[in-house]
């Protein structure tokens, strides 16, 4: 028997019962589940055995539609660092350059190609970290239903397929912050607009909001040298600049993310008040405690390290910097676990678009990495899905499997408790009702 359970519309629900339910927040997983569901939403969940009433169910409907008590659902997966304009999956440093070049309207088509394709890799809501050109907040006003004044619309382009109502692909939950926020002349002009263009951090949030931006991006730090195994430059902004970000972007209902790494920064966003550290490479146990207590979560992206490990030749690296990248991946890994321990909110991010981290592919590597750094297969799908949806407040109720939130899943028959490599394997996506058999065909070229 396949797992492909029928199309649900707004006035047809469909009906499932599967061996195992992850959904997104319990701390052990659900058994025996009946999870019933129409185009919009979910209508009922009930784990050991217990059953729908009929009001949730089509009249006369005594069976569920798919009967499957050797599959697991879980939520559709939740990226929660990408940056849709960059493609991760080209390692050739100067194409990758000369990308960077296109104009807005040809990086705006680009994203747009990638972000339709995610939803096939069991991807359906992304958080994206920031561009300077206006790709992203294009993407946030698409999904929002807005025009994107001045550039193409991605989702009608050639090979595009999706919904027969629409002829449109169907398009993951998506946000932007647009242009992060840096200090001229130091780390992330790519992504970001400087604060020196604006009379006052205030002031900087204020032209954000005014632009779109979903949520505000800030570049507190520098980046890791990899030649010495340590962050060397000084954080560009002091925690009376974060604060004042953080409490502007707050007045305004936003809430904020840092790229911090490098103790001495991770120190400065903690005590700005920001909603999220980005990265954090060097934290400590004693910031970790205080994370936990601010309910400030943690994205610890793996992937682009590890990537410098994986192509170390492309990258031009020697046995000394491998080395170095090497002892950097297990302090976080063991940083890791101890974020785990002390409750420390952790969620997935892959920072998908850097280099050798293709959108989608980095993610599900980034899950891979998390569980081999030693966090429970079941820790690592709530990062992937309950856990960002519940701390970043979403303007969509996406990541958990509950009565009133968002129909989007995964059902499978490989469970990804016994390895999160798992969520590779064929699978059943459930995107608003629509079905869609995910596995090895998924076209990913240009992520």
């Amino acid at each position: 028997m396949n797992l492909l359970p029928p199309a649900a519309r707004d006035d047809q629900s469909v009906w499932l019962r599967v061996g195992t339910l992850l959904d997104g927040t319990a701390a052990a997983p659900l058994r025996d589940a009946h999870v019933v569901y129409d185009r919009k939403a979910i209508r009922f969940v009930g784990a050991n055995g217990r059953t729908p009433p009929p009001a949730a169910l089509r009249a006369g409907q005594n069976q569920p539609d798919l009967d499957a008590p050797d599959a697991t659902l879980l939520p559709g997966l939740h990226e929660a660092h990408a940056h849709l304009f960059l493609e991760g999956g080209e390692l050739d440093l100067v194409k990758r350059a000369a990308c960077l070049k296109q104009t807005p309207d040809e990086l705006f088509v680009r994203a747009g190609d990638r972000l339709a394709k995610l939803v096939g890799l069991g991807i359906t809501a992304v958080r994206d970290a920031g561009d300077k050109d206006g790709v992203g907040l294009a993407l946030s006003r698409l999904g929002k239903g807005l025009p994107c004044a001045g550039v193409a619309d991605p989702r009608s382009g050639p090979g595009s397929a999706g919904p027969a109502e629409t002829g449109r692909p169907l398009m993951p939950y998506y946000e932007s912050p647009g242009a992060a926020i840096f200090h001229r002349g130091r780390y992330g002009s790519f992504m970001a607009g400087a604060l020196e263009d604006y009379p006052s951090p205030r002031a900087c949030v204020t032209a954000r909001v005014g632009a779109g931006a979903d949520r505000i991006k800030l570049i507190p730090t520098g980046i890791i040298n990899f030649k010495v195994g340590a962050v060397t430059t000084e954080p560009q902004m002091t925690v009376a600049e974060i604060a004042e970000i953080a409490a502007a972007a707050k007045f305004y209902g936003r809430q904020t993310f840092a790229h911090a790494s490098g103790d001495t920064g991770i120190d400065r966003v903690i005590e700005g008040g920001v909603d999220s550290v980005e990265h954090g490479y060097f934290v400590r146990d004693d910031q970790l405690a205080r994370m936990r207590d601010r309910q400030t979560a943690w994205v610890p992206t793996f992937a682009p390290v590890q990537a410098q490990v994986d192509h170390a030749g492309l990258m031009g690296w020697d046995t000394a910097v491998v080395e170095n990248l090497r002892k950097i991946l297990d302090q976080h890994a063991a940083s890791l676990v101890k974020a785990h321990e002390l409750g420390v909110i952790i969620v997935a991010g892959s920072d998908a678009g850097s280099c050798g981290v293709p959108h989608g592919l980095g993610l599900l590597r980034e899950l891979e990495l998390m569980e081999s750094a030693g966090l429970p297969s079941l820790a690592v799908i709530h990062a992937a899905t309950g856990a960002g949806s519940a701390r970043f407040a979403y303007r969509e109720n996406f990541g958990r499997i509950a009565p009133g939130c968002i129909s989007r899943f995964i059902l499978t028959r490989h469970s990804p408790l016994e390895t999160v490599a798992n969520l590779r394997q064929p699978r059943t996506i459930v995107f608003d009702g629509e079905v869609l058999a995910a596995g090895a065909g998924v076209d990913t070229l240009g992520l």
